[in-house]
């Protein structure tokens, strides 16, 4: 019973991150260089409407996957344990960067969307785009633990009900 548990957390631990870095690594990909491709305005626009839609969705990603890897690490021992716990801190380090670094500038690109940018935007706008590879790339290396502990095996802990060896 112990072993399914575990399992179900390590899929649900799995998706969530997997899901996560994909939608970053998607945003790094395409989303980063439309942005870089068209004029400022549109950029502005659609930037701020795009992070009030991310809202909800992103935030949920990263708090599933923060907390199903962080309860897989207490479930797990040894080797497991370390990587789920790994794991669990890059995806907290992916909601820290974002609510640090990206959700400020998020602020101003609304605000500039809805008047003009300042002049010195190109840096500020540099600076977001630093932040969203650092969480990409936090993200990414979640999943990648992940898929380490998955491809080895899981080290599960043992209750004191169960004596089997």
């Amino acid at each position: 019973m112990i072993r399914l548990r575990v399992r179900l957390v390590q899929g649900l631990a799995l998706l969530s991150t997997g899901a996560l870095s994909g939608a970053f690594g998607y945003g790094a990909a395409n989303l980063v260089p439309t942005f870089n491709a068209v004029p400022l305005d549109m950029r502005l626009s659609f930037h701020a409407q795009l992070m009030q839609m991310n809202g909800i969705t992103m935030q949920g990603a990263m708090g599933v996957s923060t907390l199903s890897a962080l309860v897989l690490a207490a479930m797990t021992r040894g080797a497991s344990r370390r990587l789920a716990a790994g794991a669990g801190l890059l995806s907290l380090a992916s909601f820290l960067i974002t609510r640090l670094g990206n959700v400020p500038i998020n602020g101003r690109i609304k605000q500039w969307a809805a008047t003009s940018a300042p002049a010195d935007h190109a840096g500020i706008l540099a600076r977001w785009e630093a932040f969203n590879y650092a969480r990409t790339g936090a993200a990414f290396m979640a999943f990648a633990l992940l898929i380490l502990l998955s491809l080895r095996g899981v080290d599960a802990g043992r209750s004191t009900g169960d004596r089997r060896p």
